[in-house]
């Protein structure tokens, strides 16, 4: 049942918020949340610990974690700043290496030229890249005791490459043997409040295209042989979605009405999930597979890239983000 009625998200935060309003406990799933009063940052933790936690929130057995920042969206490069300081300092948690020097290929999963997919290579252009430079020099090149060995991708998409962008990534791993890559990628939320305001970092790779339902081979430890981090952001969200919160509003109008009060006390025995399927059949087939985006979505892109990249850039320096 769940299966068929699933709602169209890439946020593990949504998926265990959707088991909490249906009253569900998950079994093997922890949530953690801290909140920065300050900063009006909120970093939500999932851990699904569990292969049953993991069947049931229909992701790997890892960690989520979710930064949540209302903000994000404006403008201001001082508050952007303190965002790259929080994702330099949770991405750092989920390291999978001990040692303090280290190379990590960063791969900006998208599409360029369609604007909400282009965030995984706008990312990729802002990054300092010095694998190069340590191989040709040396690492004291660098001017630091410690470096780290950074190389980027942009592997482009199936469409433009005609390869899947797990054997593009493959090949280049079993050549350059990076401990570990970071993989970063648009995704698609339930909620329209998150879009562009929310960075979910995960330590169990990624499938691109799944954001908007092109599901395509899995980045994962697996496939490439190394582990796998991955970086989203929520960039769209589907014409379903929208309109179920429409929806959720018209409920809210009708338990004032006297007259319409008993509409709305049937379409309220429905489930989220449930009502998700309501809104789709209606729809259908019209606006099925129809994905929205802010119409600010080129500067927001822009903007968060440099967020993500900065945020990248001070973790792999190795600078004081504690």
């Amino acid at each position: 049942m769940l299966e068929k009625y699933s709602i169209r998200t890439d946020l593990a935060l949504e998926e265990k918020e959707r088991f909490e309003s249906d009253q569900v406990e998950v079994t093997g799933v922890s949530l953690d949340e801290e909140y920065d009063e300050e900063q009006e940052v909120k970093v939500t933790t999932v851990k699904i610990m569990t292969e049953k936690g993991a069947k049931t929130m229909g992701k790997p057995v890892g960690t989520y974690i979710t930064i949540e920042a209302p903000n994000m969206a404006v403008p201001d490069e001082e508050y952007h700043r303190e965002i790259s300081l929080v994702l330099a300092r949770y991405l750092k948690t989920l390291i999978p290496v001990k040692k303090r020097e280290y190379s990590v290929l960063v791969a900006g999963l998208g599409n360029r030229q369609v604007t909400p997919d282009a965030l995984g290579p706008f990312v990729a252009d802002n990054l300092n890249i010095t694998r190069h430079i340590i191989k040709e020099y040396g690492k004291y090149a660098m001017g630091e005791d410690e470096v780290r060995s950074i190389s980027a991708v942009v592997p482009g998409v199936m469409g433009n490459t005609g390869m899947e962008t797990v054997e593009i990534l493959k090949g280049i791993v079993n050549e350059t043997r990076p401990d570990f890559v970071i993989a970063i990628d648009a995704l698609a939320a339930r909620n329209s409040k998150r879009l562009n305001r929310t960075i979910q970092l995960a330590d169990t790779g990624i499938h691109p295209g799944s954001g908007v339902g092109n599901h395509r081979c899995g980045l994962t430890k697996e496939s490439l042989g190394v582990p796998v981090l991955a970086i989203g952001v929520p960039t769209v969200v589907d014409a379903a979605t929208i309109a179920g919160d429409t929806m959720e509003n018209l409920l809210t109008a009708l338990e004032s009405s006297e007259t319409l009060r008993g509409v709305g006390v049937v379409l309220q025995g429905y489930n989220a999930a449930e009502k998700y399927q309501l809104v789709r059949e209606l729809i259908s087939p019209h606006l099925n597979g129809m994905y929205m985006t802010p119409k600010d979505v080129d500067d927001t892109i822009k903007r968060l890239s440099y967020t993500i990249s900065e945020g990248l850039n001070l973790l792999f320096a190795g600078k004081e983000i504690a």
